[in-house]
């Protein structure tokens, strides 16, 4: 049995030194070369698709909940998908020895759920769920406007009562 050694440890923190010192020179040379016009739409907080103006109790367009459905969808589709690569060879060797077409097998029932989320895809596409109208992104800027208008109102009265 071998002694405790630290220096065996040292590539690992190495490594945690240049993650670490990639990350803080990322964030310092984008402060220091990236373009500085800030105005209230860039720093305003986006959110999936929808300006976050207005109350978290409004009403969203199901086009949301959509989108987070077929999200899930192609990426539960990644997940049957490794497996399955990472499998193949060896069914495909399993076929030789056994003569049961175990890969022949499995390449079509890939290829039918590839399929099947193929022809989903292109239902939802065809849908429009992910045609996202200019209509809703003019209405988030007017109600920008009229909340910033509302807060410019109250910064007045507030400054009339002091």
């Amino acid at each position: 049995m071998s002694e405790f050694n630290l220096f065996d440890y040292a590539p690992i923190g190495i490594m945690f030194l240049v993650a670490m010192g990639f990350a803080v020179s990322q964030l310092l040379v984008t402060q220091l070369v990236g373009p500085r016009k800030r105005t209230a739409t860039k720093l305003m907080p986006y959110e999936c698709g929808k300006d976050p103006i207005g109350s978290a109790r409004d009403r969203f367009s199901i086009k949301f909940y959509t989108v987070a459905v077929i999200f899930l969808l192609f990426d539960i589709e990644v997940l049957f998908m490794i497996p399955f690569a990472v499998a193949f060879k060896e069914l495909l060797n399993q076929e030789k020895i056994s003569g049961v077409m175990f890969g022949t097998i499995a390449l079509i029932e890939i290829l039918i759920f590839i399929t099947t989320l193929i022809v989903g895809y292109i239902y939802v596409w065809k849908k429009g769920t992910f045609d996202w109208s200019l209509q809703s992104r003019a209405e988030a800027r007017a109600e920008a406007k009229a909340m910033a208008k509302i807060k410019r109102e109250n910064v007045i009265e507030l400054k009339k009562a002091a």
